[in-house]
C-alpha cells in the first residue's frame, strides 16, 4: 500500500483513504489539500514522483497542474479589477490598442474571461517552441479576426486564455502575469505556486506521465468540430509531454497551462476568493470582487468542450451539470489529465487534487476525472457529518 502522508483533521479521514485506495490503483503520485475558513484541515501527498518510481513524492513536490493554472491566472485578474484598474465591460483594445484589429474592437475583459472572446486559437501554425515566445503569441492573437461573434457563446481557450489575459495584466501593470502573480498574490500569502517557474525548484518538480494521447477529442458529439480541430491540432500534441521536463517549458509563462504547484499550494492561494478575499491576515480583494466570479456570461454547449458549461468570470460555475458541487455558490475549474480546484464560498472551502499520471482517453470531464470526483465527494462527506 502506498503510505498516505501530511496531516488530516479526524473529520476528513475518509478523504485520506479515499487518497490511499488511489495511489494503490489508478495514480502514481499526489496531493490533496482542504483549507476550510483559510485553514487547512487536510494536507496530504504520497507515491511517486516519476515514472520509474525512484523518488518519493514529497511534502513541497510541485507539479505542472495545467489548466488549473487558470484558476490562478483569473485570480490575478480578479484583483486588477477589484482595484478598479480594468473593468469587466471595459473594451480590451483600451489596454491593448493592436487587439483591435481583425474585427475584435468590441471585444471586452468579460468576454476573455469567460471563453467568449472567440480567439481559442491561433491562425497562424505554430511550433510548441512558439509558445515560448511571448511577444509572437500575442501580438498573432490582436492580428487575427475571431473566429465567431465574440460574447455569443463559449468555446474554451484551452492555451490562448492565458496570452489574452496575460498581456492585458502586461499592458496595465508593466510586469508579466507571472510576476505580477508572485509579487501582489503567492509571495503575500506565502504559497508555493509559479507561472514562470525558476530553475532553483527544478529538483522538486513531478514527472508527468500519460494514459491514452495528449490532444484525444472529447467523448461527445456536441461542440464545432472544425473549431475542435484547430484548438487541438495547433500547436501539435505530440512531444507536449516530453515538453514539461524542459527547462525551457518550465521557464516560460503560459498561464493558462503551465503553473507548477501542489494541492496545498493552490488550495491556499484560492482560499482568498472562498474567504471574502482575506486568508492567513492578508487582503488581496474585496469581498465584492470575490463576487463578481458569479456574474454569468455565457451557459450552453461549449464549442471546443463539445459539453454544456456555465461560465462566470474567470471560473466554471455550479448548475445541473456537475451534481458533486452540493452549494449554489461553488466555482471550479480543472487542469488537463485530471487535477482540479473547486471553491465552495457558501462553505468558506477550497477543494484541490493534483497528480502526476494524466488520464487523456476522452472521458474526463470539466470535474476532472473519476479520481478527483472521488476526493471531492469524499470532502462533501465529511462536511456534512
Amino acid at each position: 500500500m502506498n503510505r498516505v502522508q501530511g496531516v488530516c483533521d479526524d473529520r476528513f479521514a475518509n478523504v485520506s483513504e479515499t487518497l490511499a485506495g488511489l495511489l494503490d490503483t489508478k495514480d502514481l503520485g499526489a496531493s490533496v489539500a482542504v483549507s476550510l475558513g483559510g485553514e487547512l484541515v487536510v494536507d496530504l501527498w504520497g507515491g511517486h514522483a516519476d515514472a520509474a518510481r525512484t523518488r518519493a513524492w514529497e511534502c513541497d513536490t510541485l507539479v505542472d497542474v495545467w489548466s488549473t493554472s487558470k484558476t490562478l491566472t483569473s485570480l490575478c485578474a480578479l484583483i486588477l479589477l477589484d482595484r478598479g484598474e480594468i473593468d469587466l465591460h471595459d473594451p480590451v483594445a483600451k489596454y491593448w490598442p493592436e487587439f483591435a484589429a481583425g474585427g475584435k474592437e468590441g471585444v471586452e475583459i468579460r468576454h476573455l474571461l469567460s471563453h467568449t472572446a472567440g480567439v481559442p486559437g491561433w491562425d497562424t501554425p505554430l511550433a510548441l517552441e512558439d509558445l515560448y515566445d511571448w511577444d509572437t503569441c500575442t501580438a498573432l492573437l490582436a492580428a487575427q479576426a475571431p473566429w465567431w461573434q465574440p460574447g455569443t457563446s463559449s468555446g474554451y481557450h484551452a492555451i490562448t486564455q492565458g496570452y489574452l489575459v496575460g498581456e492585458v495584466v502586461r499592458r496595465v501593470t508593466g510586469g508579466s502575469l507571472g510576476t505580477f502573480l508572485r509579487e501582489q498574490v503567492t509571495d503575500p500569502l506565502g504559497t508555493d505556486f509559479h507561472i514562470g517557474l525558476p530553475a532553483t525548484e527544478d529538483d522538486r518538480v513531478a514527472e508527468l506521465v500519460i494514459s491514452g494521447a495528449l490532444g484525444t477529442p472529447p467523448a461527445t458529439d456536441g461542440g464545432d468540430p472544425v473549431i475542435q480541430k484547430r484548438v487541438g491540432t495547433n500547436p501539435p500534441a505530440g512531444g507536449l509531454l516530453a515538453a514539461t521536463r524542459t527547462r525551457a517549458w518550465r521557464a516560460a509563462e503560459s498561464p493558462s497551462i503551465n503553473g507548477h504547484g501542489n494541492a496545498r499550494s493552490v488550495a491556499l492561494t484560492l482560499s482568498v476568493l472562498a474567504c471574502g478575499g482575506s486568508a492567513g491576515g492578508t487582503r488581496l480583494l474585496s469581498e465584492e470582487g470575490c463576487s463578481t466570479v458569479f456574474e454569468e456570461q455565457s451557459t450552453g454547449v461549449d464549442k471546443v468542450l463539445g459539453v454544456p458549461v456555465r461560465f462566470g468570470v474567470g471560473y466554471g460555475l455550479n448548475d445541473a451539470h456537475t451534481p458533486i458541487l452540493p452549494n449554489p455558490r461553488t466555482c471550479f475549474w480543472g487542469g488537463a489529465g485530471g487535477s482540479l480546484a473547486v471553491v465552495d464560498f457558501d462553505a468558506g472551502m477550497v477543494v484541490a487534487y493534483v497528480m502526476n499520471r494524466m488520464v487523456s482517453d476522452g472521458t474526463s470531464g470539466l470535474l476532472g476525472d473519476a479520481r478527483a470526483q472521488s476526493i471531492v465527494t469524499a470532502v462533501y462527506q465529511a462536511l456534512s457529518r
